[in-house]
């Protein structure tokens, strides 16, 4: 485990599962044993706005419900040294190690992984929140059919145009990007989360991307062009007239999520499979024996012995998750006048970009237990405010 941070937040870490663009992603199990997936952010991502919208979209994003398809957002700390999140871990591949070892899918089962998936993002929308990321590498596929994986990461995408060349925001995410945000708009719609569903099932269908190119400057510039049509090439035609909408250049051009279902349950009707029968022939062609449910979800002796010795000393008075405490106070200018360290952290260890446009691995920083800030009186826990607001919304509404 060189390397390895034994312990981010509550949770103890078994070893890494990847690391990408935004940070590290670490397997890792709570007090109790549950298998979690832990990213920790990169610090070139961080700034004290970052950080606050951070807070605010996770609190949102522990209210999701209604849906199978995403994975449960289950914690956070915007406010350590490195932030952190903690997803639920789903087991399984990705969609691009799938199509990348085995082969574009079908048509019927590319219509219903777009179904299942837009059914998915219909309830992150409905609480107001974006994924902002969608790609092949964001779907798991597994025993349970495709999750959407790294939402939550919302407050850390939304990127001003100049900023497109930081390392790990190349190759894999512009391939993906709606022409909004290549464009600089960084107030993206919920019309953005359909293009991105585009490129996805696109890359399911045919293997490729809508634009590609050498660098991510050449992709950028070709998604940005409203003169360049997106590579359709491969695509089954059952599919076309859909996918082809979602990758539109103008958002108002684009279907609504409602619309996508509605063109992928046509796709399966016109194939004579429903989308129950589509959905678990999608899970029999994807879910494979070498990659299952059940891999790596077990903790080692070394971690059991770890989470035993944790739960030993945890505090009663503590919360639950640093997202129910009042955020820490912004840290005083020295006596010369230098901003708080939350103002330049990770000035000095962005990690360098590779030639061809490729992001070096950050580097991995042990991230201590994060020391809760006493609650402010009156603030009530987010998991009560949350609740709360649950009972009187349904309060009002006695049919449901």
């Amino acid at each position: 485990m060189n390397g390895v941070p034994g312990q981010i937040g509550r949770y103890v870490v078994e070893r890494e599962l990847g690391s990408g663009g935004m940070g590290e992603v670490y397997l890792a199990f709570s007090p109790a044993g549950d298998p979690v997936a832990v990213k920790l952010i990169r610090p070139d991502r961080l700034d004290p706005v970052t950080r606050a919208r951070f807070e605010k979209e996770a609190l949102i994003a522990r209210t999701v419900v209604g849906t199978n398809r995403v994975a449960r957002f289950l914690d956070a700390d915007p406010y350590a040294e490195r932030p952190w999140l903690a997803m639920e871990y789903v087991p399984g591949r990705t969609l691009l190690s799938y199509v990348d070892g085995s082969g574009p899918l079908s048509a019927p089962l590319v219509a219903s992984l777009g179904a299942l998936l837009a059914e998915g993002l219909q309830a992150v929308h409905a609480v107001g929140l974006l994924h902002r990321d969608l790609k092949p590498q964001n779907v798991m596929l597994g025993a349970y059919g495709p999750i959407l994986i790294d939402f939550g990461l919302g407050a850390f995408l939304d990127t001003a145009k100049d900023t497109l060349s930081h390392s790990g925001m190349i190759i894999g995410t512009v391939r993906c990007m709606p022409p909004e945000q290549a464009l600089g708009r960084t107030k993206v719609k919920e019309s953005a989360d359909v293009y991105g569903l585009g490129t996805v099932l696109l890359y399911a269908a045919t293997g490729h991307y809508p634009y590609d190119g050498a660098r991510w400057e050449a992709i950028v510039a070709q998604v940005a062009n409203a003169d360049q049509a997106p590579d359709l090439s491969g695509l089954p035609p059952a599919l076309e007239p859909l996918i082809g909408s979602m990758l539109a250049h103008d958002p108002a051009d684009r279907p609504s999520l409602d619309a996508v279902m509605a063109g992928c349950t046509s796709v399966l009707a016109a194939a004579g499979l429903s989308p129950m029968a589509a959905r678990h022939t999608l899970i029999d062609a994807t879910a494979t024996d070498e990659e299952g449910p059940a891999l790596g979800n077990e903790p080692s002796s070394a971690a059991w012995k770890r989470i035993a010795e944790q739960a030993v000393t945890l505090d009663e008075n503590e919360p639950d998750s640093p997202l129910d405490g009042p955020p820490p106070a912004a840290p005083e200018p020295d006596e010369e006048g230098a901003e708080g360290p939350a103002e330049s952290a990770g000035a000095e260890n962005v990690p360098d970009s590779s030639a061809d446009g490729t992001a070096s691995p950050a580097p991995v920083v042990e991230v201590p237990a994060p020391v809760p800030a006493p609650r402010k009186p009156g603030r009530p826990p987010a998991s009560l405010r949350v609740a709360e607001e649950l009972r009187s919304r349904y309060a009002a509404q006695p049919g449901l």
